[in-house]
């Protein structure tokens, strides 16, 4: 498998500058993100987000010191809360219903507030009026819950009308926003892991930010590595927008209705190490975890904490862009690559590097080369948290990966996090 990567600027506020520059956004002072960044004091960030916004102020202290830097709010006191701790809000607006006064009253609110980052559309729009599995079940428009999936006219119809009416709705609304926010913040739209793509493109008109939820560890089944192919369906859909993936927080059962068939099952530690990278691998931009207000173990929570707290130590790569001239290769038989493989970023922070490999396959890959590491000819990478160091010798190395593994390579171990206490958590 080889990732399509691209080179870096020299330096990463250098980089910022020079795209807003050339793209004409840099306005009157402020900054306009394009690449799915946010900006905290002027410095660009990695979402690291979450949808819960604790009411205990220690709670939320302990969520911001855990790496957590963008936090769902409601309102300005909520944005003085995060700002209070360091961390950045987004905003979720009812785009659907247009311009309406009361949109134009929360927006005019907060436009101007320094912790307020994104504005976020209403969610799922698309799957709401396309598969929505309560088109049959409460609201009585299907006549059987399949009716999407085998497009009847009546799925045809009903969809062409709401779309009619909604997503002009939505582009007046994110035009108001734009004739008032002079910060030009970027407006995201979360969608479901399925969600039509004709009908998220003509959202995506107007929108800056796409991506979708999914949430794969349930009782039944644990496709971890089901979150790289979603992550790919959505950078397609998006045509060159950035992606955010909306992450698992919680166990299915606890979300309690229909919901408590998919059995009582949290994410191990591994488990959520690899979804993350392997978005990241990918070409995510951002990661938001959602269901974390439902969760009832506190032990996974923690887990999740001692994960975001490991990415957060690589926030200088993690904004800049990848390496395009380094390839994964995996050196193998045939018969041994009939799974996805394995998937790689490289990234570049001054004179240390990065990179990431996340084996999306349930078979070991003994022979993964990773090659164009002259600029590291005789260097030392080390895997973070382990004691493997690999020398990059003829401007490559060879890793060995096991079944679902996740490896991260790095210059050096100071972009290790000392807040590792609950690496080990097992999951359910």
């Amino acid at each position: 498998m080889r990732v399509s990567l691209r080179s870096p600027q020299p330096t990463l506020q250098q980089r910022c500058l020079k795209t807003l520059v050339v793209s004409g956004l840099l306005v009157a002072g402020a900054w306009a993100q394009t690449d799915g960044t946010i900006l905290r004091n002027g410095s660009p960030l990695f979402p690291i987000g979450f949808y819960e916004l604790p009411e205990d102020d220690a709670a939320l202290t302990v969520m911001a010191s855990s790496g957590v830097n963008l936090i769902r709010c409601g309102s300005k006191e909520d944005l003085d809360r995060v700002q209070a701790v360091g961390a950045m809000g987004w905003m979720p607006l009812p785009l659907n219903q247009g311009p309406t006064d009361a949109l134009k009253s929360q927006v005019e609110s907060v436009k101007d507030h320094p912790a307020l980052a994104v504005w976020e559309g209403p969610d799922e729009i698309v799957w709401n009026f396309t598969a929505y599995s309560g088109l049959f079940k409460a609201m009585g428009v299907y006549e059987t819950k399949d009716e999407w999936w085998r497009q009847t006219p009546k799925a045809i119809t009903y969809s062409n009308a709401q779309a009619a009416d909604i997503i002009p709705k939505m582009r007046d609304a994110t035009a108001f926003i734009r004739s008032v926010d002079t910060r030009k913040l970027p407006v995201w739209i979360n969608e479901a892991q399925r969600s039509d793509v004709r009908f998220v493109r003509e959202c995506l008109r107007f929108a800056d930010i796409t991506g979708c939820d999914a949430y794969p560890i349930t009782g039944k089944e644990r496709p971890a590595s089901h979150m790289g192919a979603t992550t790919q369906r959505w950078i397609e859909t998006g045509k060159g927008k950035p992606v955010w993936m909306v992450m698992q927080a919680f166990s299915w059962d606890e979300l309690g209705g229909d919901y408590v068939q998919n059995g009582n099952a949290y994410p191990s530690f591994a488990e959520s190490r690899l979804m993350a990278y392997d978005v990241i691998a990918r070409g995510g931009k951002g990661l938001l975890y959602w269901g974390s207000s439902y969760l009832k173990s506190d032990e996974f929570r923690r887990s999740l904490y001692d994960l975001t707290a490991e990415l957060a130590m690589l926030q200088p790569f993690l904004v800049a862009p990848s390496e395009e001239n380094v390839k994964v290769h995996l050196v193998e038989l045939e018969k041994e690559r009939s799974g996805l493989g394995v998937f790689m970023t490289a990234r570049r922070a001054g004179e240390d590097w990065l990179i990431i490999l996340a084996n999306e396959d349930s078979t070991p890959h003994m022979g993964v080369e990773v090659s164009g590491l002259a600029p590291l000819e005789g260097r030392d990478l080390m895997c973070l948290y382990t004691e493997e160091t690999l020398r990059v010798t003829d401007g490559e190395i060879i890793v060995r990966m096991q079944p679902l593994e996740v490896k991260v390579f790095a210059t050096s171990r100071a972009f290790e996090t000392a807040q590792r206490d609950n690496r080990g958590y097992p999951g359910l």
